[in-house]
């Protein structure tokens, strides 16, 4: 589907970078795509390890129905690292993998009401789509959040943007539309 490399992985830049901790493999029964988790680290030469781990994100690979409210890319970077921007450079990263895994585009979502993590997404520039009501049968509805904002992130040159056919959002487009790049 679409091309990852295999083993550990360290995405990076000059001030941070991601530690692949976990690949869970996609699960067609339970609807859920290939998805890749990494550490944010920052370095630090007081550590062991030489990096603190300041929080955790994660690129899910694919296109569904869920990942519309849920996003291909999620984050959290812990209290003590918050204010830094962790959040926006982690998904710069992720971002980039993307595109080179062959995705057409990303889409990333937030809370309305959590202002900083919707600052990050408006500075990493996305499209804001729509502010939508969670249908109640979507796992985030069942734990209390109601609405999400949805933001857009093309990569690719003509990169179709994924629409819902109606305001309910009960159908989704085929997935013959977002065919990834050839190998």
């Amino acid at each position: 589907m679409y091309a990852k490399p295999a083993g550990r992985e360290v995405l990076q830049n000059e001030e941070v970078c991601l530690i692949r901790y976990k690949t869970v493999p996609g699960d067609t029964q339970k609807n859920w795509v290939e998805s890749d988790f990494y550490h944010i680290c920052l370095p630090d030469k007081h550590f062991l390890l030489g990096y603190k781990v300041a929080g955790y994100c994660d690129l899910r690979f694919g296109y569904n129905r869920q990942l519309y409210f849920g996003g291909n890319i999620g984050y959290r970077v812990e209290e003590p690292f918050r204010g830094h921007h962790l959040a926006e450079k982690a998904t710069r990263l992720l971002l980039e993998k993307a595109k080179e895994a062959g995705m057409p585009y990303v889409i990333i979502t937030c809370n309305p009401d959590n202002l900083p993590s919707r600052r990050t997404l408006e500075r990493l520039g996305g499209d804001l789509l729509e502010i939508v009501d969670l249908p109640p049968d979507n796992d985030m509805y069942q734990r209390g959040e109601r609405q999400k904002c949805i933001f857009h992130y093309p990569l690719q040159e003509g990169a179709v943007r994924m629409l819902l056919a109606d305001s309910e959002h009960e159908s989704f487009p085929e997935p013959e539309l977002f065919v990834p790049r050839a190998e």
